[in-house]
């Protein structure tokens, strides 16, 4: 388990001798897993959360018919349309055109609160986490900050105080430097509130709507897209059904839209969003945030909000952008590249897979394209985002890893499975509505153990 194992543990990590720059705080967790991988709760604060999972049966016979592969009825069995046995190259850019084919996001709500640490009624902070929030406030004070060593503490998860301007420093968004830190702010803040003067406030002018839409023919489209995704993001959480929020979440899509022209809006970039807002919102909330009313924030402080919001995921996305271009073959590659893995560390599962005909696609598009977003809690989400953006190339090539580690945590499950609607249910509504810091740990930690182990080796995953 990350961030709540002791000094002597972390000498120990599964047995491998590793190089000098581990992050601290990873030990073994192979052998735990199995036992410990529906333990809810957020063990890093001693908060622990427990809230019965919804009946999804609706919703799973609903994704199963909206995901890209499609499910046709013969003498009363579920099997493959012949339009899905084969995955050829013009039938891939097919589906992955088609936005709508995106399955709808699965129902899982926030237990308690969005932001775990250390919130308005949780327990007092043990010794140890003390001592690590104190090595933050020690490494963020410094005139200029140690980004490696901020990364190494980072990467076993970030104290809830200090978050925001340490995401904002993972990011590139702020420099190391503290005296320039207020300077970059407002620069940066002014330039996006520019950007919405410039593009979002004249978008219903005839001139404007003739130059973009004549420059750029997804604009129209992604701007349809964004309307319809907005209500969309976390429907049962009541922070993102207030219009003011709804109103960032536009603003920001349609920036960041107009600006990158090659993709344009594509559906999942919206949930992309919440982590940041989530979390620079905490910064001025200590009560329940999901329960907020963001109106009652001075203008100038949700301004600001949004502005970092929309600086902090365009970041992110320069990072991948490949993934969200014309057929998304930055997508197609990963999801190939976690089949090679999973084919050599578990062939079980792959040949498994094979049997009954389910290909990567038909899952892990969603995985690569919504960075498991759409598979964990919110919370889960915001803890995993720690490590991302520690890790070298953490949204990227990291993330492969992540993919494959969550598809072996469920290989009992996966296995019973036994007919190709059953085992596309189970993969599309994994059951993580319990999860918390405990699981998201044991769960880098298995994929850091198969980075070390297959990242400098590719021959060992490719057949």
């Amino acid at each position: 388990m990350l961030g709540t194992s002791t000094d002597e543990e972390d000498e120990d990590f599964l047995g491998t001798q590793l190089p000098s720059s581990l992050p601290s705080g990873l030990h073994s967790a192979s052998s735990q897993n199995q036992q410990q991988q529906n333990q809810g709760g957020d063990t890093e604060t001693g908060v622990s959360h427990r809230l019965e999972a919804p009946n999804l049966q609706a919703q799973n016979l609903q994704d199963v018919q909206e995901e890209d592969t499609e499910c046709e009825h013969v003498n009363g069995k579920v099997v493959k349309s012949s339009s899905d046995a084969h995955l050829n190259t013009s039938s891939v850019r097919s589906t992955l055109q088609k936005q709508n084919t995106l399955p709808a996001r699965p129902i899982i709500p926030l237990v308690a609160r969005i932001s775990d640490q250390n919130a308005s009624g949780a327990p007092p902070m043990t010794v140890r986490e003390k001592s690590r929030l104190d090595k933050f406030k020690q490494l963020l004070a410094s005139p200029n900050t140690d980004l490696e060593e901020l990364r190494k503490h980072s990467w076993s998860g970030i104290p809830r105080e200090v978050r925001p301007i340490t995401w904002r420093l993972l990011s590139g968004y702020l420099p190391a430097n503290k005296e320039r830190r207020e300077l970059v702010l407002k620069r940066k803040r002014e330039e996006y509130f520019g950007f919405i003067e410039q593009y979002y406030h004249s978008r219903t002018d005839e001139h404007y709507k003739d130059t973009v839409q004549t420059g750029s023919a997804t604009t129209h489209q992604s701007n349809e897209s964004i309307h319809i995704d907005i209500p969309r993001t976390n429907p049962l959480i009541p922070l993102f059904q207030q219009p003011a929020v709804q109103e960032v979440f536009e603003r920001i899509l349609f920036i960041w839209a107009i600006r990158h022209p090659a993709s344009g809006y594509v559906q999942g970039i919206n949930d992309l969003v919440t982590p940041f807002f989530v979390v620079f919102l905490s910064e001025f909330v200590t009560e329940d945030v999901e329960n907020f009313e963001v109106a009652a924030l001075p203008l100038d402080t949700q301004r600001n909000i949004e502005a970092d919001s929309f600086w902090c995921m365009s970041k992110l996305l320069d990072g991948i952008q490949d993934n969200y271009t014309f057929a998304q073959p930055g997508i197609q590659n990963k999801v190939k590249a976690l089949e090679e893995l999973v084919s050599r560390i578990d062939e079980d599962i792959h040949n498994h897979f094979k049997r009954y005909e389910v290909e990567y696609l038909q899952f892990a598009f969603r995985w690569m394209n919504n960075l498991l977003m759409r598979e964990l809690p919110l919370r889960c989400t915001i803890r995993l985002w720690d490590t991302y953006q520690a890790e070298a190339e953490g949204f990227s090539h990291f993330h492969l890893y992540v993919c494959a580690a969550f598809l072996i945590e469920w290989r009992k499950e996966i296995l019973s499975m036994v007919d190709f609607q059953g085992l596309l249910m189970l993969l599309q509504n994994l059951p993580t509505i319990h999860w918390g810091n405990e699981e998201v740990g044991l769960l880098l930690a298995e994929a850091y153990r198969l980075k070390y182990m297959f990242a400098d080796a590719p021959s060992h995953y490719k057949r």
